[in-house]
């Protein structure tokens, strides 16, 4: 009998640590080479890590939530063979020359206490496991749901089937006198994503000093000419989002401070010449902003089907994570719940963030008379170290032309 050490290894580019947000097998347990064991979240994307060996779990070396280096031993595996005490899991191969951070000694001492066991597994899964992502995990546990008992046809328990379980139990359970209100006290850890976006935005709203800039644009003309577009057959149906990504690309070739970085501990802005527009999605873990690369030269059945996909990835916790670095603007839209006006908080380190809101029929004032037109308000933030007021009002004003007169989403300068 061996016993291998499986290590945290390299997840990531220049990533010294990463945040342990799950465990998916016990003390006890025996698993097969390849298996999910672990899952970690950095750069916004959770990570479930696979163990190069079959074994029984002899010990779990970290809690959920606890932050780990890379190189630390997270679990002792009991293997049949002979395993070097101090083997590792493979490492992909780094991108660029990285210190290596010093690894977390291996405790000696007897492992920790082991939480309480798992749910009874899942009939449909031979290997005593039930299937899940991490998303689905942690709602369940939030939840206080446990994810043996919720019906699934296909090999892991997936958001949809946890719906559908909730919503057959709220339909028989009967409501407690206690819960008349609806209101159920309860703590929930703010650890992973949760805590990652906490961390970020308040980093960002401690150290940026923000303004906010709000102005009314005339849609009518705009949502004439998509609506005409979905009418021609396209594969694709536009929203609003594309056209509006491909005039905000259109527009910032004359305000280059506003697509651009700024760096306060160098007192460096960068500005770039190419548009990777980040684009805010809200996910059942949280907000994530996957980017469009490159954005300035996609046309808008390109623009459509990559929100989608990027999207779509976000809230099934897959997507890659080079997929969420990188944008150099960012436009935040909550669609038909977009509310009258907003004051978005800016995306380190870029210095603009645009959060359109929702379009709707409102009484206008056009030559005299009262006229019905479809509205919306448009709000931007910026950062007031390198951006300046009439910078974005002159920015905002361009944008909206285009918007008003469609026409011009489609020419340069």
């Amino acid at each position: 009998m061996g016993r291998f050490q499986f290590k945290l290894s390299d997840i990531g580019e220049g990533i010294a640590e990463a945040e342990l947000t799950e465990w998916l097998v016990d003390v006890g347990d025996t698993v097969r080479e390849d298996q999910p064991v672990v899952a970690f979240m950095t750069d916004k994307a959770t990570v479930e890590l696979e163990t190069p060996v079959s074994g029984r779990i002899v010990a779990r070396l970290g809690e959920i939530g606890e932050a780990i280096r890379v190189g630390s031993t997270i679990l002792e595996i009991e293997t049949e063979g002979e395993v070097g005490a101090q083997a590792a899991a493979p490492e992909p191969a780094p991108t660029q020359e990285q210190p290596t951070p010093a690894p977390r000694p291996s405790p000696v001492t007897s492992p920790p206490p082991s939480p309480p066991p798992s749910p009874p597994a899942s009939p449909t899964q031979p290997s005593g496991k039930v299937l899940a992502s991490p998303l689905v995990r942690r709602r369940a546990r939030d939840l206080g749901v446990n994810l043996a008992s919720v019906p699934h046809s296909g090999p892991r328990v997936l958001n949809t089937d946890l719906d559908r379980f909730l919503i057959g139990e709220a339909a028989t359970a009967p409501s407690p006198a206690s819960a008349a209100s609806g209101l159920i006290d309860s703590e929930v850890p703010v650890i992973g994503m949760r805590r990652a976006i906490t961390r970020r935005m308040e980093e960002a709203k401690r150290r940026i000093p923000h303004f906010t800039y709000v102005e009314e644009i005339d849609m009518t003309e705009f949502e004439r000419l998509r609506t005409e577009l979905n009418e021609a057959g396209n594969a694709q149906k536009l929203s609003a989002l594309p056209l509006m990504i491909a005039a905000v690309c259109r527009t910032l070739p004359k305000y280059p401070q506003l697509n651009a970085h700024y760096y306060d501990d160098k007192d460096m802005v960068r500005r770039f010449g190419a548009v990777h527009m980040g684009v805010a999605t809200q996910t059942d873990a949280g907000l994530m902003v996957p980017v469009l690369r490159d954005a300035q030269d996609n046309d808008l059945a390109d623009l459509a089907r990559e929100i989608a996909e990027l999207a779509t990835a976000a809230r099934s916790g897959r997507i890659a994570r080079d997929k969420l670095q990188g944008s150099t603007i960012t436009i935040s839209s909550l669609g038909k719940l977009g509310g009258i006006a907003a004051t978005p908080i800016l995306n380190m380190p870029e210095v603009c963030i645009i959060g359109p809101n929702k379009i709707e029929e409102r009484p206008v004032v056009i030559d005299g008379g009262i006229k019905i037109r479809k509205m919306m308000n448009l709000s931007i933030s910026c950062d007031h170290r390198v951006v300046d007021g009439h910078d974005a009002a002159s920015f905002v004003q361009a944008l909206k032309r285009r918007l008003e007169i469609p026409a011009l989403i489609f020419a340069d300068g």
